[in-house]
C-alpha cells in the first residue's frame, strides 16, 4: 500500500464515520442541556464567570459556540460541531501514530478502531470527550516538536501547550493527567538528548496560555468556582474509589498492560538498548501513560461509565507493532490487512449496529409473544415483567415544531407540554419580556421564549445541587422564590437523582407559586417530570 492510497483511506475512515450523524435523527439527549446553555450563553456575547459561573473552564463550550454563532442555537448545530471535534480527534491520533513511526497497516487498522471504538459513539459534545480530544491534539503537536526537527518546533510546542491548557480548562482531571503525560515525555526527551529547552519552553509557553486564560476572570469569582476540591466543591479523589474499580473491574486495562509486559520482556533484557530507542520509548510512555490516565479518569469522571474507552486503540496499536516485529507481520499486505479489518469491525460491531438493527426491526420483525391457540411464549424479550408504567419507549417519541428541536424527537407528553407551555398568556402576552426561571434539562426553551437570561457571578450555568451550583446560590433562588421575582418557574423533579435540581427550590415553589401544568421530561427512561409554577 503506497503512502498516498494510506493517506487517502485513513481520511476517508476519519471523516466518513464522523460525518455520519449528519444523516439521522435523534433523541433527546440526557444531560444535553449542559451543552446547550453554555454554548448559547457564549454565542450571546456572555463572558464566563462575570455573567455565570461554572465549575469547569469554559473550553468546552468554544467549538460548539461557534456553531451556535455560524448555524444558529438549535440542539443539532451541537451534532454539527461534534462532527468537527471527531474529526479533529481522529486525524491527532493519526498523527500521533505517525510520530511514533507505527507501520502502515498496522496504523490504519488502529485508525479503524479509535473511530469505532471512541469517536464514532460521541455525537454530541461532552465535556469528558472534549477533554480527551484537545489531549489529544496537544499530544500530536508535542510528539511533532519532539520526534521531528525543522523551523516549525517551536509553534508545534506553543500549539501543545495551547491544546494541553485547553484540555485542563474544559475538565480538570482529565487535562491535568493530560500535562502530567505531556511532561513526562519532555522529561525522557530531555534526558535522552541532555537538552532542556524544549521541555523549558513547553513549561514556559503553558504558564503564558494559562495566564492568558485565568487572570481576566480573577476579578469575577474564578476562584470561587474553579477551587475543584476545596470548599464548596468536593473532591473525587479516594484511593479505596480507585482499588475498587482497578481490582474488581477494568478488566481490559488490566489484559492490555498483561500483554504490554510480557511482550517487553525480550527488551528488559537490554534495558539500555530499549532506553536508547527514543521512538520505542516515547510509544511505550504514551501507551503506559493513557492506559493509567484511564484507570484514573474512570474514578474521578465516573458517569457515563464508558468515558475512558479511548484507551483502547493505543494499546492495540502498540501491541500490534510489537507483535509485527516478533512474528514479522506485514499488515500492509492485503491479505493481512483486510482479514484485520474484518476481525476490528466484528470486535466493535456494537457501535454501529444500532443502525443496522433498525432496518432489521422493520425486515425482520421480532417474533410474536403468543402462538396460535393463545399459549404463551416465555421469551428472551419477556421472560422480565417491566413494572413501571410510566416509561414511554422511545419509537413512540415525536418531534417538535420548534426550530431549536429539528430533527430531535422526544415524549409526545414533552413536546405537548412545550406547546401549552409557548401558549400560556403569562408567555404570549409579554413576548419576551417574561421574568422566567428554567430549571429543567429543556434549556433550548432559553431561545424559544427568548426571555432574559438572569446573569452574574452568582448565577450558576447549571442547576445540580453540588455539582453546578452551591448552597450560596441554593439560598439565593429560595430567597427570589419567596419574594416571587419571577413570573414563571419551570422545575424539574427527578425523584431517583440526588439533588439534579434542588429538591429544597421545589419545597418553595409548593409553598410560593401554583403549580399549573406538568408533563414527562425528555429522559430515557422517562422517570423525571417537568412542573410549571405561576404566581
Amino acid at each position: 500500500m503506497t503512502p498516498r492510497r494510506a493517506t487517502i483511506l485513513e481520511y476517508l475512515i476519519i471523516i466518513g464515520f464522523a460525518l455520519v450523524p449528519l444523516l439521522v435523527t435523534f433523541p433527546y439527549r440526557v444531560n444535553i442541556f449542559l451543552s446547550w446553555e453554555g454554548a448559547y450563553r457564549l454565542s450571546q456575547g456572555q463572558v464566563p464567570y462575570r455573567d455565570f459561573g461554572t465549575p469547569l473552564g469554559f473550553g468546552y463550550w468554544l467549538v460548539p459556540a461557534l456553531f451556535f454563532k455560524l448555524l444558529g442555537p438549535q440542539l443539532i448545530s451541537l451534532v454539527k460541531a461534534q462532527v468537527v471535534l471527531n474529526i479533529i480527534g481522529g486525524l491527532a491520533f493519526r498523527s500521533i501514530l505517525k510520530s511514533l513511526q507505527v507501520p502502515t497497516g498496522t496504523r490504519i487498522l488502529s485508525v479503524l478502531l479509535y473511530v469505532l471504538s471512541y469517536s464514532f459513539m460521541n455525537f454530541w459534545p461532552w465535556y469528558n470527550n472534549t477533554v480527551i480530544i484537545y489531549q489529544l491534539t496537544g499530544m500530536a503537536f508535542l510528539l511533532c516538536g519532539i520526534s521531528r526537527t525543522g523551523k516549525w518546533k517551536w509553534a508545534q510546542l506553543f500549539a501543545a501547550a495551547f491544546f494541553t491548557f485547553l484540555s485542563f480548562f474544559t475538565k480538570q482531571d482529565g487535562g491535568g493527567l493530560a500535562l502530567l503525560l505531556c511532561l513526562a515525555l519532555l522529561a525522557y526527551h530531555s534526558l535522552h538528548e541532555k537538552r532542556w529547552q524544549k521541555l523549558a519552553a513547553f513549561i514556559g509557553f503553558y504558564i503564558i496560555v494559562a495566564c492568558a486564560f485565568i487572570l481576566p476572570f480573577v476579578p469575577h469569582g474564578f476562584g470561587y468556582w474553579f477551587n475543584h476540591g476545596q470548599p464548596p466543591h468536593n473532591s473525587r479523589l479516594s484511593v479505596k474509589d480507585f482499588a475498587d474499580e482497578l481490582l474488581n473491574a477494568s478488566q481490559w486495562l488490566k489484559f492490555y498492560f498483561l500483554l504490554i509486559v510480557l511482550l517487553l520482556i525480550p527488551g528488559l533484557r537490554d534495558w539500555r538498548g530499549l532506553w536508547a530507542n527514543k521512538t520505542r520509548m516515547l510509544f511505550l510512555l504514551v501507551t503506559l501513560g493513557i492506559l493509567v490516565e484511564a484507570a484514573l479518569f474512570q474514578v474521578t469522571s465516573y458517569t457515563p461509565p464508558d468515558n475512558n474507552i479511548f484507551f483502547h486503540s493505543f494499546a492495540f496499536a502498540f501491541i500490534l507493532t510489537m507483535m509485527g516485529e516478533m512474528l514479522q507481520l506485514k499488515m500492509e499486505t492485503p491479505k493481512a490487512f483486510f482479514a484485520s479489518a474484518l476481525l476490528i469491525l466484528l470486535w466493535w460491531s456494537g457501535s454501529y449496529y444500532k443502525y443496522i438493527d433498525r432496518i432489521l426491526e422493520r425486515v425482520l420483525p421480532s417474533p410474536p409473544e403468543t402462538v396460535q391457540g393463545g399459549e404463551n411464549v416465555v421469551s428472551r424479550r419477556n421472560f422480565m415483567i417491566d413494572t413501571d408504567t410510566t416509561d414511554v419507549p422511545s419509537s413512540q417519541w415525536i418531534f417538535s415544531d420548534l426550530p431549536e428541536f429539528k430533527k430531535i424527537y422526544m415524549p409526545p407528553s414533552t413536546v405537548h407540554g412545550i406547546e401549552r407551555l409557548m401558549a400560556m398568556p403569562e408567555i404570549k402576552s409579554k413576548r419576551g419580556g417574561v421574568d422566567l426561571l428554567n430549571l429543567t434539562e429543556l434549556t433550548p426553551l432559553d431561545h424559544a421564549i427568548g426571555y432574559k437570561l438572569e446573569t452574574g457571578h452568582q448565577i450558576p450555568l447549571w442547576h445540580h445541587l453540588g455539582v453546578g451550583m452551591f448552597n450560596r446560590q441554593l439560598a439565593d433562588y429560595a430567597a427570589k422564590i419567596r419574594q416571587k421575582k419571577y413570573d414563571v418557574v419551570l422545575y424539574e423533579y427527578a425523584p431517583t437523582l440526588n439533588n439534579f435540581f434542588p429538591f429544597a427550590l421545589r419545597d418553595e415553589l409548593k409553598q410560593h407559586y401554583r403549580q399549573v401544568d406538568t408533563f414527562l421530561a425528555p429522559r430515557r427512561p422517562t422517570n423525571a417530570t417537568i412542573e410549571v409554577y405561576v404566581r
